[in-house]
């Protein structure tokens, strides 16, 4: 196969990994397409035969986009939802309005934090504060400035944990929920004509929740590009070593 065609939602995370996904395709000698997707466009592009491999699915929440003649391959980061603050601090069912403030949560966050919050009764009497996750950093750099002490509630990864802002706090009890797991959906026509060895390639890839963060800051904060961002990681510079 020559040509595939990516899927993938519309946010700097998501093209990033639809990037780095690519330099495998293109070491296979594929021509690879982008098409940003907005949330609601997913499974109609799939049914439609829109995008060939779809690099936005978060099992098991996505689980539903895995029909038949959709095959599902590898694990290439794991989102989870955290709670964090500016210094480190013991488990969250331990804080108290004496240890923070505030609470600053990432808007697609909002939902897993109101469910916490039922088994936090000494924190749910704090101010919340909901933000979108492009605007999170800038206010948390405001909060650090003018003396705060938010809770934050963000979902990893994203390019505030490739900054020095946050310390994960602990929730044993995962009440903000457990980890997910990021997979790519192939259509089934896609991989049968697709080369074993890209296939197996593509089952093994692994980024992890840290180079994602990072290629969410080099193109959300820095504003480089997604193509240039990838490779940066394939050849070893994102990350300090």
């Amino acid at each position: 196969m020559t040509q595939m065609t990516i899927g993938h939602l519309y946010t700097s995370l998501h093209a990033g990994c639809a990037s780095a996904v690519a330099r495998v395709l293109e070491a296979y000698e594929v021509e690879v397409e982008y098409v940003d997707l907005d949330p609601d466009d997913v499974e109609e592009a799939l049914e439609q035969a829109e995008v060939d491999l779809l690099v936005s699915a978060w099992f098991p929440r996505d689980e539903k986009l895995a029909g038949p003649g959709r095959r599902v391959l590898g694990d290439l980061y794991q989102p989870v939802t955290s709670f964090a603050a500016f210094v480190p601090l013991g488990a969250v069912s331990t804080l108290t309005a004496a240890d923070v403030d505030r609470i600053i949560v990432a808007d697609d966050s909002r939902q897993s934090l109101e469910e916490a919050l039922k088994q936090l009764p000494a924190l749910s009497v704090l101010p919340i504060e909901s933000i979108g996750e492009g605007a999170l950093i800038e206010r948390l750099e405001k909060a650090r400035d003018a003396g705060e002490k938010p809770l934050v509630v963000a979902m990893q990864p994203h390019a505030v944990f490739h900054t020095d802002l946050l310390n994960v706090i602990e929730d044993p009890a995962r009440l903000l929920g457990g980890e997910m797991s990021a997979r790519m959906i192939m259509r089934d026509d896609v991989a049968r004509q697709a080369d074993s060895d890209l296939i197996d390639e593509l089952s093994e890839m692994m980024l992890g929740n840290k180079v994602m963060s990072a290629l969410d800051y080099v193109i959300s904060v820095e504003g480089q590009d997604p193509e240039g961002a990838a490779e940066a990681w394939q050849r070893g510079r994102l990350i300090g070593r």
